[in-house]
């Protein structure tokens, strides 16, 4: 008998319902409802065919421990450990397979050990954001009271972190304004710095629709030209580096020309008149110095013209990681802030402020507490703890002695991975909970194989508010990771008293009060197929910022922060030469591939049509680099030899690659240069040598 189950998509930040068909405990196929809020009743590629893994072969469904991790520590083990340890069945050359129970009273030994030796800051944990909301308010949790560190952190430390800060700094809420469908109630819309046709398809979707019905307006700004571009009457391609000086020339344009809105600014914003002063007085703001950048000088039009559309017309902001893996990410994303003050477009239907989260949960992640500085709900915990790349540094001094890494791989996705590499070696333990043996698994002591999104129950939170209560398309006997975490804690200290996900969700909701505080599974229940919004009581709240912002006084504040003149332009502006093999790299995603490709290169139909990362170049650089392979270098690292396609859409003297496949070694390349306040790398800018094979 085949039934069909409805759930939430385990892939990108979009969040969209789903139902599988099943039978025998096996997925047969995934589509999505025609009547679906977010799907619309239609899924991208990923979630439609993607979900080989669940029953992929190389799945992790034991327990493991190292080899050498036993030998290591079996003469301090207690007796019973050291006996049992003893009858461990082998697993592979590198591998025990090893009892449930036992393992986690081996990981609880070792997490004590290392606390009672070197401190409660000698741990850290890092993730959350690939798995439910019940499991990452239990991560931060166990961090903070089992272990006692403030060491927690995710993800969105190598993505969104610089927009919950610039958006938190301004109005006093980090997350999207509004939701898709006010797409349809747009008359403008501006798509900065993401890919969105290949990182967010059912939003471009939406967006596409009324750019091609001509309900809305549709710019398109990135440094290359990319598909949703077609459907733009604007696409702006722009220097790398060059989003604040960009978003600092509209605000030029608006206060220039007086097409602010003063009703909105007066009632509802303050610092207004020093942030119009010195926009005014800066010389890099007018959109005149577009003209002093060669190959960029008709900028210098398009962008007032821009400008001008988004101040007059009802006007949608999206923004990607295009935005915020940058030195200045967090002030370009106060830079948007302000442009939707400035204009009074925020707050209402068709309008706001949408930044195109990444991971299925990293909202969630993020709202139950999984970073340093903030406790659940966003509230200030009592010792704010290090961010990842400190953590790094720790490690790499020696003091951070124990990792607890759930669902990210750190050792393929971050920054400087010759730096990360040396740093994951100085630990004494490294537990993971994974579905499959990625990079940093593989370093791991101690392994837990967990469940799926599809094999569980859960909230998740998608990258417009909305909390969707998922439910096990198919039986399995891993445990949830919350399972894993409360029964460690529970041979620690014995305080996780928790026997459903149902008992984890009503402690977090009340702990995220603010904002899940009305969500009960049985009122997500009942609205599985649409979801809801929060902040959630009795109805949900579909958009933020009617009447006030999020503020202690309900007003927002201009925040203005001056470009930089670097790289590529300062280069350009001062027509300085460029090495014959210096170009300046971006990266970004693939549709078929999902960051470090763990579940999607499980899927053949998926990883066939792109089983390895590609470099495309412009068609003018051909000649120039002379080679169809090569290997890219920085002062930090090379990548290995890869693939180089030439192409229309790039500009000459820059590049793009995408990062899915861990063999290509591209995040070798880069270094700890990162945003400033909140210190996300700059993925999306890099100047590398270019050596032909």
């Amino acid at each position: 008998m085949i039934s069909d189950i409805s759930s939430v998509c385990t892939y990108c930040g979009v969040g969209c319902d789903i139902t599988a068909q099943v039978q025998d405990n096996k997925i047969l196929k995934i589509y999505a409802q025609n009547d679906g809020y977010v799907s619309q009743g239609k899924l991208c590629i990923k979630g439609k065919t993607g979900f080989g893994f669940v029953d992929a072969p190389s799945r992790i469904r034991n327990c493991r421990v190292k080899k050498t991790f036993i030998e290591k520590n079996l003469d301090e083990m207690p007796r019973e450990l050291k006996a049992r340890a003893k009858t461990l069945k082998h697993f592979d050359d590198i591998y025990y397979e090893a009892p449930y129970e036992f393992t986690t009273s081996l990981a609880a030994w070792k997490l004590l050990e290392i606390k009672e030796q070197y401190g409660r800051h000698a741990f850290c944990g890092m993730g959350g954001a690939r798995t439910s909301c019940e499991s990452s308010y239990m991560f931060q949790k166990f961090v903070r009271t089992a272990m006692d560190s403030p060491h927690v952190d995710n993800c969105a430390r190598v993505c969104h972190s610089p927009s919950l800060k610039g958006m938190k700094t301004a109005i006093g809420e980090g997350a999207a304004t509004n939701p898709y469908d006010d797409i349809f109630e747009a008359e403008n819309i501006i798509v900065m710095g993401s890919n969105t046709t290949e990182a967010h398809p059912i939003v471009a979707n939406r967006i596409i629709k009324a750019a091609r019905d001509k309900t809305a307006e549709l710019t398109v700004i990135d440094v290359r030209q990319i598909q949703l571009g077609k459907f733009a009457k604007n696409e702006l391609v722009i220097p790398y580096e060059a989003n604040l000086l960009i978003l600092n020339m509209m605000a030029y344009v608006i206060l220039n020309e007086k097409l602010y809105n003063n009703e909105f600014i007066d009632a509802r914003c303050k610092e207004f008149e020093h942030y119009k002063s010195s926009i005014l007085e800066d010389e890099y703001a007018n959109p005149e110095f577009m003209k002093k950048i060669k190959g960029y000088e008709y900028l210098a039009e398009q962008i007032p013209e821009v400008a001008r559309t988004y101040a007059t017309k009802k006007s949608m902001f999206f923004w990607g990681l295009g935005i915020t893996e940058h030195l200045d990410g967090s002030y370009a994303v106060m830079a948007i802030t302000n442009l939707a003050m400035l204009t009074g477009n925020i707050g209402k239907k068709g309008v706001g402020l949408m930044p195109l989260r990444g991971q299925n949960n990293v909202q969630g992640a993020c709202d139950t507490g999984c970073l340093p500085y903030f406790d659940p709900d966003y509230k200030t915990p009592k010792e704010i703890g290090l961010m990842t790349p400190q953590l790094v540094e720790e490690m790499l001094k020696g003091n951070i002695k124990a990792l607890y890494v759930m669902g990210e791989d750190l050792a393929h996705i971050h920054p400087n991975q010759n730096k990360m590499q040396k740093a994951l070696e100085k630990l004494d333990v490294i537990i993971s909970n994974e579905l499959f043996m990625n990079e940093v698994t593989k370093k791991a002591d101690i392994i837990f194989g967990v469940k799926s999104a599809y094999e569980k129950v859960g909230v998740y939170v998608n990258a417009m508010r909305r909390l969707h209560l998922s439910q096990p398309l198919v039986e399995a006997e891993m445990p949830d990771d919350w399972e894993v975490l409360r029964d460690i804690e529970n041979k620690i200290s014995g305080d996780f008293v928790y026997g459903t996900s149902e008992d984890v969700w009503n402690e977090a909701k009340e702990a995220v009060g603010t904002r899940f505080g009305g969500a009960t599974y049985h009122k997500l229940s009942k609205n599985r197929n649409r979801g809801m919004q929060w902040p959630i009581a009795k109805e949900d709240t579909p958009i933020l910022h009617i009447d006030k912002f999020r503020t202690e006084d309900g007003k927002g504040t201009f925040l203005y922060n001056q470009y930089r003149l670097r790289e590529q332009i300062k280069k350009l502006v001062n027509n300085e030469t460029f090495a014959p093999n210096e170009f300046y790299l971006t990266t970004g995603r693939t549709i078929v591939h999902y960051n470090n490709a763990a579940q999607t290169i499980q899927s053949d139909v998926l990883n066939d049509k792109y089983d390895q990362d590609v470099i495309l170049a412009s068609l003018e650089d051909k000649e120039r680099i002379g080679s169809d392979h090569v290997v890219l270098k920085t002062q930090y690292g090379e990548t290995s030899i890869m693939p180089i396609k030439y192409v229309k859409t790039i500009k000459p003297g820059t590049l793009f690659t995408t990062f899915h496949h861990a063999k290509s070694k591209v995040n070798f390349i880069f270094g700890d240069e990162a945003d400033e306040l909140i210190m996300t790398a700059r993925f999306k800018s890099v100047r590398v040598e270019v050596e032909p094979v």
